[in-house]
């Protein structure tokens, strides 16, 4: 084979490499933007997203009303269908699990917990731009369920 033949397929071959490496590390870069703190549509608390391996997952850092007005303690997860859980903390608790970048700024496969009802939900988050998500909530099919809109927290 000739020499500048041989030369012409490997710097080609290196260019496509090149190529989709970007692509993927693009890719990536998007994924990781749901990382942050978000606070949901009703203001009462904001959660952490971090990547955990290779999946993203949201835990309660702030709540608007931390004490029970009950019994004065923290406020915990009583509404959880699992009673072992009704004596944990709602901060610190990890209501967003197993979300993966599926591209084009969405997140599935992953559950959403709400602690006013104790239920838990199918999810799907989309981005739609850097400042805010939309979460979809559903149970079976997603036009079965409810979207709120969170806002990315910028802490000054």
């Amino acid at each position: 084979m000739n020499n500048s033949l041989k030369f012409s397929k490997q710097w080609i071959g290196i260019v496509l490499l090149s190529i989709s490496m970007f692509s993927f590390t693009q890719n990536d870069n998007n994924a990781d933007k749901l990382v942050g703190l978000w606070e949901p549509s009703n203001g009462r608390s904001r959660i952490k997203v971090e990547k955990i391996g290779t999946k993203y997952y949201g835990k309660i850092v702030w709540l608007k009303e931390p004490i029970d007005p009950v019994t004065q303690k923290a406020k915990l997860d009583k509404n959880n269908p699992d009673t072992s859980m009704r004596s944990v903390p709602l901060k610190g608790y990890r209501i967003l699990k197993d979300f993966i970048y599926n591209g084009k700024n969405e997140w599935s496969e992953g559950t959403i917990y709400d602690p006013e009802n104790g239920s838990t939900y199918s999810c799907v988050i989309n981005m739609k731009d850097d400042n805010v998500l939309n979460i979809r909530g559903f149970i079976g099919i997603k036009a079965l369920g409810r979207t709120d809109v969170w806002k990315k927290v910028t802490i000054k």
